[in-house]
């Protein structure tokens, strides 16, 4: 199940928003921090950009790759582990980062604190019969 028209347009208007405003605009829905993700595309080499909400950690921020519930991963997903070194743009800032997929009880209690930040991914985890991948976005310089 791909996106609509509607929402890939709506995908392209929040991306070039959000990069014309450094965030200002459609940086936050509601208390949800949203950010813009680059990956490397797994099949064309080219960099993608897709806007996400994202769950600070401490220095790390958390996506999910919900995919609004669907039984695929989302395109983003694929590519990250594909291609890990992923920059993160929040607000003006863009971030060299790498992306792993938790697992075990860092994934479990990454999930608890990603719903407790934005309960519709306890709705979105019972649409689908695949498990949610949490994803932790490590900066780089952090790594070293």
């Amino acid at each position: 199940m791909g996106l609509s028209r509607t929402q890939l347009m709506f995908v392209g208007l929040h991306r070039a928003v959000y990069r014309a405003t450094g965030g200002r605009v459609l940086g936050k829905f509601g208390h949800l921090e949203q950010v813009l993700l680059s990956t490397t595309g797994r099949v064309s080499g080219q960099m993608r950009t897709t806007p996400l909400a994202a769950t600070p950690d401490g220095d790390r921020l958390i996506l999910i790759a919900s995919n609004n519930g669907g039984d695929a991963h989302p395109a983003w997903y694929l590519n990250l582990v594909a291609h890990p070194e992923v920059a993160v743009q929040r607000g003006t800032q863009v971030i060299a980062m790498t992306a792993r997929t938790a697992e075990g009880a860092e994934r479990e209690r990454l999930w608890a604190l990603a719903v407790q930040n934005n309960p519709g991914y306890a709705r979105y985890e019972s649409r689908t019969s695949r498990r949610i991948p949490v994803v932790v976005c490590e900066a780089v310089a952090a790594r070293e």
